[in-house]
C-alpha cells in the first residue's frame, strides 16, 4: 500500500478578537444602547463638568472677596472641598457597583449638582447668607460671617461633593454599559476624557471671567443652567439606555474580611476540628489522568494569620 505523503489541511485559525465581558452580557432589545444614547449622555458629562468647574475654580477669592475669610483660612477650607470632590467618587463607585446600579446613581447626583449651585447662587444674591462688604477703607476688622451663613455655605459645597462621587466616574460607566464591541467602548472613553476637560477649562475661564468681571450670581446661575441642562438632558434619555443592575463591588468583600478577621482574631486555627477554608490542591496530565491528589488538610503557616482567620469565618 502506498503512503500517501500529502498532509491534511489544517481549517483556518480565526485570529479575531473576542470580546468575552460583550459574550457574558447578551446585549438588550434593539431600541436600547448604542451611539443613540451618545448626545444625552454627552450633554450630562459637560454640564456636570462646567458646574464642577464654575463652582470650585474661583472658591479661593469667593471666600475671601464675600466672606471676608483670611486668605490662608480660605485656602485650606478650598483644599479641603477639593480633597473629598477627588476622594468622593470611590464611595459613588462601590455604591453604584454594589447597591444600586450606575444610572440611578448618577441621576441622583445630577440632582445634587442642581441643588448645590442652586445654594452657590443664593449665598452670592442674597445679602442675608453672606456678611457685609469689608470697605479697605473701613477702621476696625471686617464683618465675619456667622455660624447660619457658613452653613449654607458648607451645604453647597458638600452637595457638590455627593453630585461627584455619584456622577464624575460613573458616567463613564453608564456610558461604556450602552455598547457590545470593545473599539466602540474605547472611543466613549476617548470622548468622556474630552468632555471632562473640555468643561473643566469652560468652567475655570469663561465662568470665572463671569464671576470676577459681572457678578458672581450670574456666574454661579450659568453653573447651575449647564448642571441642570445636563440633568434634564440624562432623564430625557432614560427610554434609551440599558441600566445594568449592581453587579457587586471588590470592595465589599475587602470589608467582609476586614471585618471577619478583627471579630476572628482570637481564634486558634491550629486546634480547629475543620479547616472549611482548605480545600487540597488536584493535577492532572494532557490526558485527563490524574496524577497528584492531595486531599489532606494542612496547618495554614503564621503568614497573614488575620487572613486565615478571616477566611475560617466566611467559610
Amino acid at each position: 500500500m502506498e503512503a500517501n505523503g500529502s498532509q491534511e489541511q489544517l481549517p483556518p485559525r480565526n485570529l479575531s478578537v473576542v470580546d468575552h465581558e460583550s459574550l457574558q452580557q447578551p446585549s438588550d432589545a434593539k431600541n436600547t444602547g448604542g451611539w443613540i444614547t451618545f448626545p444625552f449622555l454627552a450633554v450630562a458629562m459637560l454640564g456636570l463638568g462646567v458646574a464642577r468647574g464654575g463652582a470650585t475654580s474661583n472658591f479661593v477669592v469667593y471666600l475671601v472677596k464675600k466672606y471676608n475669610v483670611q486668605r490662608v483660612d480660605a485656602a485650606q477650607i478650598s483644599s479641603i472641598a477639593l480633597g473629598c470632590l477627588s476622594l468622593a467618587p470611590v464611595g459613588g463607585a462601590i455604591v453604584a457597583d454594589a447597591f444600586f446600579g450606575c444610572y440611578p446613581v448618577v441621576a441622583v447626583a445630577m440632582v445634587f449638582s442642581v441643588l448645590a449651585l442652586v445654594m452657590f447662587t443664593l449665598t452670592a444674591s442674597l445679602n442675608v447668607l453672606r456678611p457685609a462688604s469689608c470697605q479697605p477703607s473701613a477702621a476696625g476688622p471686617c464683618e465675619q460671617a456667622s455660624t447660619g451663613q457658613m452653613a449654607a455655605l458648607y451645604a453647597a459645597v458638600f452637595m457638590l461633593c455627593l453630585s461627584a462621587g455619584g456622577a464624575r466616574f460613573n458616567q463613564a460607566t453608564l456610558g461604556a454599559s450602552q455598547f457590545d464591541a470593545a473599539a466602540d467602548r474605547d472611543v466613549l472613553f476617548n470622548w468622556y476624557f474630552i468632555f471632562f476637560y473640555a468643561s473643566s477649562v469652560i468652567g475655570s475661564t469663561v465662568i470665572v471671567y463671569v464671576q470676577d468681571n459681572v457678578s458672581w450670581g450670574l456666574g454661579y446661575a450659568i453653573s447651575g443652567a449647564a448642571s441642570l441642562a445636563g440633568l434634564v438632558m440624562l432623564l430625557v434619555g432614560t427610554p434609551y439606555y440599558r441600566r445594568p443592575g449592581a453587579r457587586g463591588s471588590p470592595f465589599t468583600g475587602l470589608a467582609r474580611v476586614a471585618v471577619a478577621a478583627a471579630r476572628k482574631w482570637k481564634v486558634n486555627l491550629d486546634t480547629s476540628e475543620e479547616l472549611r477554608f482548605y480545600h487540597g490542591t488536584r493535577s492532572s496530565n494532557r490526558d485527563g489522568n490524574v496524577i497528584s491528589d492531595t486531599t489532606s488538610l494542612a496547618t495554614p503557616s503564621d503568614s497573614f494569620r488575620y487572613e486565615n482567620d478571616a477566611f475560617e469565618h466566611l467559610a
